[in-house]
């Protein structure tokens, strides 16, 4: 692990009030380099094969999402996927784009979508995700 990717999980960890524990430091760092969403599957195969067990980055997971340090940004096939979320506000995520064709995710930090408004009479909105779906452009020729 780069030394300037540990210094920014572990200052993440700090400003939050969170320990400083291994599986932490390395599932922030390996978010902070990762290019998309990750899953926790996906998370426990970066990490390997001296990286946590399964469990400890479920609840690792948890405990950062719980910090607002990262967040389920969206359930796809019964899985939700992780990411830091310094790109999104409280109240709303920044767009994705899964292509249906190979499955890539990318993430649209550079697209704002407005946030919506009162559904119906009784429908508080808290969070908006928006996911978005297509061909990339590598898979479009």
């Amino acid at each position: 692990m780069k030394p300037e990717i540990k210094r920014k999980s572990e200052n993440l960890l700090h400003s939050a009030r969170l320990y400083r524990t291994s599986p932490r430091v390395a599932i922030l760092a390996l978010l902070m380099q990762a290019h998309k969403p990750q899953t926790a599957d996906e998370i426990a195969v970066g990490l390997a094969p001296a990286g946590p067990n399964r469990v400890t980055i479920y609840r690792t997971l948890e405990s950062l999402v719980n910090a607002g340090i990262v967040h389920k940004v969206f359930l796809q096939e019964r899985c939700w996927h992780f990411e830091l979320s310094h790109n999104c506000s409280k109240s709303q995520c920044h767009p994705h784009f899964t292509c249906t064709n190979c499955g890539d995710t990318h993430c649209l930090t550079e697209t704002s979508v407005p946030m919506a408004k009162s559904l119906h009479k009784g429908f508080l909105i808290r969070r908006q995700r928006i996911q978005l779906e297509g061909l990339c452009p590598k898979c479009n020729t």
